[in-house]
């Protein structure tokens, strides 16, 4: 790819401006209230690709929020590479923990990026990221060095489950036909050490309902004599986890991909501090089943976690009162071959045997996706591989996430191609807390890399 860097060292002021101007919009998907600003990101999604060098750009309707999808062809014999992203973002609560207004982006140098970062709610996840590939597309149309096609789904709804995007996949599959799926919504080990995303966790989500008596009663009058349904769900909770922190729902772990000591050796050489990782968290000791290093932990095994638990008085003061329900969200974070259907059956199952006499149990299911692993030995592994080399002067490390992106494994189901995971966020970004922020390097860098993946994609396909 000629001239890349020399390209966006002139447009560079330019491709910032443009992206602080998305990312002031509040597209914000879980709450209705932004509705009209979701829109009005789609249309300003739909301009940009048009911009960019698409031939044919649409907003895709749905039942939900809408796909914009562009593509352009320029000969149906050579390979097609398809870009998804997503323009919403997660709710910016809480507010009063941000340095500045999540939507008025501002550009701050820290220690990780002194070349400065834009601060905003989206900025990262996926705004800035999914961006990238736009302005990729402008360079390689522009320069005209496009050498293959490319097509983009660009979707309203990741932050909120996905639902209506498996629906528009299932019923255009000619439209998405493709021979590689390019996803930028993950991250890298550091500046200087890229890496690439080869597997992600699945996802259970659920909610949980303990019911003791008919209403609220007086702690003083009935406190010891009627079961609590806050104390019963604390103790079904804690039941969930054994002393090695294992989890103990029974054929939780049946399926579970056990890697090699071989498997845990490659990926143990990722540069990894634990004194830092402690530092940035601000925790004395990390924690986790036993047996697995920090790095598997959240990566390459199962996990189980309260998001939220609630119930009863939690105003100012006191209120002396047994609560008639309480409430928990929990997450099972899944490994391969794990079905998260089948997981939240196990969970239900259990959950509701272990509730003890004077109390009613309720588990609704709410979301969930299958884990997904990607070949290292791919064609668009080894184009990703090679684009990285050049410009960052060294060969990507393979590494598991611990994220979840659902929709990954319902590509290969319904499109029947691999998914090439080139993230360039950090794990300090930010991403669904107060203060994200997306480093201007890694902004520009991915817009030097991915043309890379193209021309490379398209040798190695011949």
């Amino acid at each position: 790819m000629n001239n890349v860097k020399s390209y966006i060292k002139e447009h560079k002021q330019r491709f910032l401006n443009e992206l602080i101007e998305l990312l002031k919009i509040p597209s914000i998907s879980a709450d209705s209230v932004y509705k009209n600003d979701v829109l009005k990101t789609a249309d300003e999604i739909k301009i940009s690709l048009e911009k960019a060098g698409c031939d044919h750009v649409e907003i895709c309707k749905t039942d939900g929020y809408p796909i914009v999808y562009g593509e352009k062809i320029i000969d149906k014999n050579l390979p097609t590479v398809l870009v998804y992203g997503h323009y919403d973002v997660q709710p910016p609560d809480p507010l009063d923990l941000w340095h500045s207004p999540p939507f008025e982006p501002v550009i701050k140098k820290t220690e990780k990026h002194p070349e400065g970062a834009i601060f905003a709610r989206g900025a990262c996840d996926d705004k800035g990221q999914m961006y990238m590939h736009v302005k990729a597309l402008e360079f390689m149309t522009s320069t005209n060095q496009l050498p293959c096609n490319v097509k983009f789904m660009i979707e309203g709804e990741e932050e909120v489950g996905s639902s209506n995007l498996s629906i528009f996949v299932k019923n255009n599959q000619d439209k998405l036909k493709n021979d590689v799926i390019l996803i930028s919504d993950t991250g890298m080990i550091a500046p200087d050490v890229p890496s690439i995303t080869t597997g992600l966790r699945g996802l259970s989500y659920v909610e949980v309902e303990v019911t003791g008596p008919n209403r609220d009663l007086h702690s003083g009058l009935y406190g010891g004599a009627v079961a609590n349904p806050i104390n019963v769900l604390a103790k079904m909770i804690a039941s969930l986890h054994d002393e090695n922190n294992h989890i103990t729902i029974p054929g939780f772990y049946d399926k579970v991909e056990e890697l090699s000591k071989e498997e845990r050796a490659e990926m143990a050489k990722a540069p990894f501090s634990l004194e830092n990782y402690k530092k940035a968290l601000d925790i004395n000791a990390v924690y986790g089943e036993a047996e697995y290093t920090t790095n598997e932990r959240n990566s390459i095994r199962p996990t189980l976690d309260v998001n939220g638990i609630w119930g009863g008085y939690t105003g100012e003061g006191a209120k002396t009162v047994i609560a008639s329900k309480a409430y928990a969200k929990i997450s099972m974070r899944l490994v391969p071959h794990q079905d998260w259907k089948e997981i939240t059956q196990l969970f239900k199952t259990h959950f509701e045997s272990i509730a003890p006499a004077g109390v009613t149990v309720k588990v609704k299911p709410h979301h969930g996706g299958q884990g997904y692993v990607t070949p290292i030995n791919s064609i668009g592994y080894k184009a990703a591989s090679k684009a990285y080399e050049d410009t960052f002067g060294k060969t990507p490390i393979p590494q598991r996430s611990g994220g979840s992106i659902p929709i990954v494994s319902l590509f290969e189901q319904e499109l029947k191609s691999k998914t090439i995971l080139m993230g360039f966020g950090l794990d300090s970004d930010a991403i669904h807390s107060p203060n994200e922020h997306f480093g201007i390097f890694n902004y520009l860098k991915g817009i030097e890399t991915i043309p890379l993946f193209y021309k490379y994609f398209t040798e190695l396909s011949k």
